[in-house]
């Protein structure tokens, strides 16, 4: 037994043969990490435009919407998570839920300043060729804006990437089961910590680089502004 124990303890800081055994599970987790943080972005976005809108139009909407979501935003994470268990359950929508509301914030107030920023003289011109108020927004406003709608979208998606990991403490999915994993072990793992912080980071950067190569193809014009 001793011999065991003294095993365990001088586990290697990395193993590739863990990596190699659990990689359908990595996969899983990462596809699981990758569909939460989607349906978080796309679920926070969508709320976020409509505030958006309704807050363009009535000043006053706009001071309480960034208010609520302020307030929502320092909700601790774990205990959002806690509050909802009773309704939904263990379940993927008591892991969006929070998500999607850490979001808010960010998104809400890069769209509404995005938008404010569009020239004086760009949205009088396209009234005066005819511009109706919603093809205004869609036509003029919404692309000039774009630009800064993604900055704050990448910022959202980092903030969203790193707030998934903590949906495992609730038993959920995502790149932080390995962390748990590597934690709850009788002896820790730190090939699965590993695991789980380093795809996390490297998921991170990449949807980062995504968002932003998309802004460049979406907005050329943002680069020759900068420029």
């Amino acid at each position: 037994m001793p011999g065991v124990v003294l095993a365990e303890a001088s586990r290697p800081l990395f193993e590739w043969r863990w990596v190699q055994r659990n990689a359908d599970s990595i996969l899983r987790r990462l596809g699981e990490h990758l569909s939460l943080t989607a349906t978080a972005l796309l679920t926070g976005l969508i709320v976020s435009a409509a505030l958006a809108v309704l807050s363009l139009r009535w000043r006053w909407f706009y001071s309480l919407s960034l208010a609520g979501a302020g307030a929502l935003y320092v909700i601790p994470s774990l205990g959002a998570f806690a509050l909802l268990v009773p309704f939904f359950g263990l379940s993927f929508t008591t892991a969006v839920i929070p998500l999607a509301t850490y979001t808010l914030l960010i998104l809400l107030r890069n769209i509404v300043t995005g938008i404010e920023q569009v020239p004086t003289e760009v949205r009088e011109a396209a009234i005066g060729l005819g511009f109706t108020r919603t093809r205004l927004l869609l036509r003029v406003e919404l692309p000039l804006a774009l630009p800064v709608v993604i900055a704050g979208l990448r910022v959202a998606a980092v903030t969203t990437i790193g707030l998934v990991t903590v949906t495992s403490m609730l038993g959920m999915g995502g790149l932080g089961f390995f962390i748990r994993q590597g934690i709850q072990t009788t002896t820790p793992n730190p090939t699965a910590i590993i695991v789980g912080v380093g795809l996390s980071i490297v998921l991170a950067v990449v949807v980062d680089l995504a968002l932003w190569l998309s802004e460049r193809a979406l907005a050329p014009w943002a680069r020759k502004v900068r420029a």
